[in-house]
């Protein structure tokens, strides 16, 4: 038992909750730009990416250096990093950066309803006819932010519930009619508002 003790107590309780704590905000940090970067948003990445490798060169000497005489601190490190990961990925979704291809496939029943909602949010349209297992079917392609896109599915889905919804993320667009891209201060202002 006293092995225990001496495992549990080889660190002191302030060094293991900021390790913990610390790795969490550098990994949620990490995964966010990691996401950004890829969704195009470059300079937020870079921003992000500076002080992603502050926290970790300051957490990560902490450990190497006691990880002998106290390895309990490695494994608050690794519980740090996995919950760093889901927090990241939580927020990142709560932002909602970037943009999204959305393909979907309806009958033609309320297909003018659908369209005159869709384009009066200002959201370019393009409408292909299609043929389904038993019937006539069209397939409506747009793109938009995904900062709305729950409500937008929302309201399709309420129009014409038997909507089958396809979701792509996108990288870059040119042209075409799309909602404005999000400017740097208003995202930070939402990131902000977010914490």
């Amino acid at each position: 038992m006293n092995w225990l003790v001496e495992f549990l107590t080889a660190a002191p309780w302030y060094m293991v909750v900021f390790i913990f704590f610390a790795k969490i905000l550098e990994v949620t940090i990490s995964t966010i730009r990691i996401i950004i970067v890829n969704r195009g948003f470059k300079i937020p990445g870079a921003i992000f990416s500076f002080f992603e490798v502050l926290i970790w060169v300051f957490v990560a000497s902490s450990v190497v250096n006691d990880i002998h005489a106290a390895p309990l601190l490695g494994i608050v490190y690794a519980a740090g990093f996995g919950v760093g990961v889901y927090v990241g990925s939580t927020i990142e979704n709560l932002l909602a950066f970037g943009k999204v291809m959305l393909n979907i496939i309806v009958p033609s029943d309320n297909l003018n309803e659908l369209s005159t909602m869709i384009r009066d949010r200002k959201i370019g349209l393009t409408i292909i006819d299609a043929k389904g297992l038993s019937s006539d079917k069209h397939v409506l392609m747009l793109y938009t932010n995904r900062q709305n896109i729950e409500e937008l599915k929302k309201a399709i889905l309420y129009i014409e519930p038997k909507a089958l919804i396809g979701e792509n993320d996108v990288v870059k667009l040119s042209g075409g009619t799309m909602p404005k891209r999000q400017r740097i201060v208003k995202w930070l202002i939402s990131i902000w508002k977010t914490i």
